[in-house]
């Protein structure tokens, strides 16, 4: 399945879809925005904003006019810091959304469903200075494990969220939304253009977010190089590159210098 190709329906709306960069620019300003995946998805719009600026008004927006669920995307690497397990042991939901056990703020909240509640327990969860020991569960915030590698690997606005707010070199976490409408069903692109011109939030699509960071992220890291004596060919030198992707190693062999004009010969392996 390709998802940065758009599909019928954001061509048909396509004027409604903010560049990918005004989206990044928004959250770096710490506007909310709207996020809409791909229609051979779930085809549903998020209320999204980086987490560090979820107050209270922010909940209370997603909570009033929002109306879904409100979830809390962390990189794995936080939740396993927080310690926080897995719902499911076996996630067989449609689109493997995954949720960790609710959470709460230790200190501070009341009953903790509260708008003001529920961004203090966002604002602990995201704290650098934070541990386990300042997470109670189970709460009213729902946690959501982002995949490593993000929307490269799982196309969800859990990555998604996580994405965006590291791109605007901002806390890698999001707090996110479902948009239904007024009788309960869930609002399509249609209905979300005209709800983001209600409430002045800029539409974008987790398909140019894809072909964002497969334009400009670096997505392979230089672990070594050195120089190697072979049987064959004599003297290489010998760079190793990760997939940050997938965890794969590359092997390059070159033999010459690849900052000139003449002809370099290359050999890659992958590990």
């Amino acid at each position: 399945m390709n998802f940065e190709t758009p599909g019928p329906v954001e061509e048909g709306l396509s004027q409604a879809i903010a560049p990918i960069e005004e989206i990044i620019e928004d959250a770096r300003a710490g506007r909310m925005f709207i996020l809409v995946d791909h229609e051979d998805r779930e085809n549903e719009g998020d209320l999204v904003i980086p987490a560090q600026f979820a107050d209270a008004q922010a909940i209370n927006f997603m909570a009033t006019h929002g109306r879904g669920l409100i979830c809390l995307p962390m990189t794995a690497e936080r939740i396993d810091h927080l310690g926080l397990p897995m719902m499911a042991v076996n996630n067989s939901s449609r689109h493997e959304t995954a949720f960790t056990v609710s959470i709460e703020a230790r200190e501070g909240v009341s009953t903790g469903i509260s708008a003001a509640d529920r961004a203090l327990t966002v604002g602990v969860a995201i704290s650098e200075q934070a541990g386990p020991a300042d997470i109670a569960t189970p709460g009213h915030v729902f946690p959501l494990r982002a995949r490593d590698g993000g929307v490269l690997v799982r196309a969800g606005h859990t990555e998604a969220a996580v994405d965006i707010s590291r791109l605007a070199g901002l806390n890698p976490s999001g707090v996110i939304c479902e948009i239904m409408k007024e009788d309960g069903t869930m609002a399509r692109l249609p209905d979300l253009v005209e709800f983001g011109k209600q409430h002045g939030l800029k539409i974008g699509t987790i398909s140019d977010l894809i072909a964002y960071r497969h334009k400009h992220d670096n997505l392979l890291t230089e672990r070594d190089a050195r120089p190697v004596t072979s049987a064959y060919g004599g003297e290489w030198m010998m760079r190793i590159f990760s997939d940050q992707i997938t965890g794969t190693d590359h092997v390059v062999l070159t033999k010459g210098d690849v900052t000139t004009p003449e002809p370099v010969l290359i050999r890659t392996h992958a590990v």
